[in-house]
């Protein structure tokens, strides 16, 4: 049976091109340590090496560098992996509580911070990730609470905060991916504001317009996200996701 041919798009689900949109992430970054925080992103991270990014190195999240199968491959410990996190060799995909249009991220509260309304994570390493490594993020339900017009909290540092901070903050700062249930979507604009870069399949820009909490940067034809190989869903499905986990976190 041949690899290559492109599944119909009846069958593919939209968990199925949230994860083909994350796997994208991590597309031409070469030897780089993935670190995928959360369930899609994880499956994507995992996909992505099987294909196309094959030097990937996948880590267990906590100590180790891990194989397809999660066999251990080696030991990571924490003095390396600060080395990594530090030099632009990681490319994490973190979640957002709140993310605006220069991609500043919350994790830590809502309201102000010297009374928030809710606590969450906290700051944790948004800010060294953000700083000193590529950072993407991903979003399960895309609505005007998640995508607003300026966040509570700066934990992961956007583009305008960055260089307001100055060079220090830029050497390494690089945004390459927000994913959502409703598509994907980057800062290539002269004003690094987020852009529309995909819509998936089933989607709208009207639903997209009416889900986020600011203006976003949308052309005047926006492809949609590509849709996985035969090769990839068969991975998806049989091998990286048997259990279809990926349809919890977003519905079919």
């Amino acid at each position: 049976m041949s690899t290559s041919t492109t599944p119909a798009a009846s069958t593919v689900t939209r968990a199925e091109y949230c994860v083909i949109a994350c796997a994208e992430a991590w597309r031409d970054n070469g030897e780089v340590l993935a670190s995928p925080m959360g369930l899609i992103p994880g499956i994507g991270a995992r996909l992505a090496k099987r294909t196309f990014a094959p030097d990937l190195l996948l880590t267990d999240g906590e100590a180790l560098i891990v194989g397809l199968d999660g066999t251990t491959e080696g030991w990571l410990p924490y003095r390396r992996h600060l080395t990594m996190v530090t030099g632009g060799k990681r490319h994490v995909m973190m979640g957002a509580s709140q993310i605006d249009r220069f991609g500043n991220q919350n994790i830590s509260c809502i309201g102000d911070w010297q009374q928030p309304t809710r606590q969450l994570l906290g700051v944790r390493g948004a800010p060294v990730n953000s700083l000193n490594n590529p950072t993407s993020y991903w979003v399960p339900k895309h609505s005007t609470r998640v995508f607003v017009d300026k966040v509570d909290m700066i934990c992961g540092v956007g583009y305008d905060s960055a260089a307001a901070a100055g060079p220090a903050a830029t050497r390494y700062h690089r945004l390459p991916r927000v994913v959502s249930n409703l598509g994907a979507f980057d800062f290539e604009t002269p004003d690094h504001s987020m852009r529309l870069a995909s819509l998936h399949p089933g989607v709208t820009v009207d639903e997209v317009r009416e889900a986020t909490g600011f203006t976003l940067a949308i052309a005047d034809d926006v492809p949609y996200t590509r849709e996985p190989t035969a090769e990839e869903l068969h991975l998806i499905r049989e091998v990286v996701d048997p259990t279809g986990t990926r349809d919890r976190e977003v519905k079919p």
